[in-house]
């Protein structure tokens, strides 16, 4: 017990650091947690799992420790950049522990999350130097762009306790699609704050978003979505929900466990949040966390997404975000394809350079074969198409060989007969937007689905 206080001791005497950039590989001593000690967590077993966590190498910031040998693993080369640039991702420092495995479709066979019609806003980072501050974001905190050994591209690193706010996303629709890349370092504190996702309307984001705290609501209307890897429990997640409505307390709560992602095998998440006017979809991975049918506010305008994070415990502590992906639009494929006799999507996604589709792309797949079997007479033909980056005749034959992906998963997966299916591809050949921007290359790779 007298170790335990005087751990607790030692910790609350760490100092404030400057605004200045936090590098990887010597992150320096960032603020202690001050805005609340997470007084619902009483439960005897998660205090003294919190307290040994503390004991555990704190100023190492990518500790990875294996179950058997808690030996130190050593850092590999990041793949290349989702966006299908040639630059290779550095290893930062000692890397950050993955998921063991690899998710499948059918590990995926309860999500129904299907992004919206248009891809407006992506942020990968790509443009940005690793270790600044990202050109097209703002906060009262600090942060830099890093990379995490064993995963694709760029991370933003979020700092200690601040407002993270990318200004390049202005306006919000009744029916949107946001998701991003989540992860914690291995051995993240049990006290340490949530991340919060903030979906809200301010007058002025571009003055005001240092402003917003999430116990006061800054006098805006608008939701927080927590998450921290750890619930009262110690053993799993956890996601909280407020909205406020011009007024400090929330007028409605909700708290609930997720999957955990802070073991070493598994602190890198999918974050998905799914606004169809009022209603709510929230999906950490393949879980749904919740849908709740009267979360937005229809009379709203809703301006502003920000990450709020509340402080770190502990210096080796950090959030990052990555892969931040913003849809408009309902989707329609019913409609599109049996009425207007063509659907494409990008919500079909496949590993960097390859024909393996991705497991969060079930939705989209369940989807269209839902229409495909209730019209049992209708053909398709499916056409992959490709961003400008690389070779034409590589582009080429890998839209060919992903579209194949596709036709192969509706059938394997689905039930729909493989003579109902047709195949091509059209490589960069046919682009709906200029492959000059992130947001335009994100529209140009599609799955485009066309009645026969």
């Amino acid at each position: 017990m007298y170790k335990k206080i005087s751990i607790l001791i030692v910790l609350t005497c760490f100092s404030w650091v400057s605004k200045a950039q936090i590098r990887i590989n010597d992150p320096g001593k960032v603020a202690e947690r001050q805005a609340e000690n997470r007084a619902n967590r009483k439960v005897d077993q998660a205090v003294d799992k919190g307290f040994d966590k503390m004991e555990e190498g704190i100023g190492n910031l990518f500790k990875k420790k294996d179950k058997k040998t808690k030996e130190e693993q050593p850092a590999d080369k990041g793949e290349k950049q989702s966006n299908g640039s040639n630059e290779s991702a550095d290893a930062a420092g000692e890397n950050t522990a993955v998921k063991a495995g690899k998710p499948t479709l059918q590990s995926y066979s309860k999500f129904d999350f299907i992004p919206g019609d248009k891809i407006v806003a992506v942020e990968d980072f790509s443009q940005d130097a690793i270790g600044d501050f990202p050109a097209k974001w703002n906060t009262n905190s600090s942060g830099e762009i890093v990379t995490i050994a064993g995963t694709e591209g760029k991370w933003l690193m979020l700092g200690p306790e601040g407002v993270f706010y990318p200004e390049f996303i202005t306006k919000l629709p009744e029916n949107f699609t946001l998701e991003f890349n989540l992860a914690t370092t291995s051995e993240f504190s049990f006290y340490s704050g949530a991340l919060r996702t903030v979906i809200a309307e301010l007058a002025d984001p571009a003055k005001s978003f240092s402003n917003w705290k999430w116990y006061d609501g800054n006098k805006a209307k608008g939701l927080e979505l927590g998450l921290h890897p750890y619930s009262a429990g110690g053993k799993q997640g956890s996601a909280t929900f407020d909205i406020f409505e011009n007024q400090a307390e929330s007028i409605m709560k909700n708290e609930k466990e997720i999957p955990a992602f802070h073991v070493p095998e598994h602190n890198v998440v999918k974050v998905s949040i799914w606004r169809q006017k009022s209603r709510l979809r929230l999906y950490v991975d393949d879980y749904k966390v919740w849908d709740l049918p009267r979360a937005f506010n229809p009379v709203t305008n809703y301006n502003f997404i920000a990450f709020s994070n509340q402080g770190y415990h502990r210096e080796a502590d950090r959030f990052f975000v990555s892969n931040l992906r913003l849809a408009v639009g309902a989707p329609d494929t019913r409609n599109k394809l049996i009425t207007e006799g063509k659907f494409s999507t990008n919500g079909i996604l496949f590993d960097v350079n390859s024909a393996t589709i991705k497991p969060e792309s079930f939705g989209v797949l369940k989807d269209i074969a839902a229409v495909l079997t209730e019209n049992a007479s209708v053909k398709v033909k499916i056409i992959g198409h490709t961003d400008a980056d690389g070779e034409d005749g590589s582009n080429l034959a890998l839209s060919k060989k992903r579209s194949e992906s596709v036709k192969e998963a509706l059938s394997r997966d689905f039930g729909i007969d493989k003579t109902r299916l047709e195949t091509d591809g059209k490589g960069e050949s046919e682009p709906v937007s200029p492959n000059t921007s992130a947001e335009g290359k994100a529209n140009n790779r599609r799955v485009e689905f066309v009645k026969l």
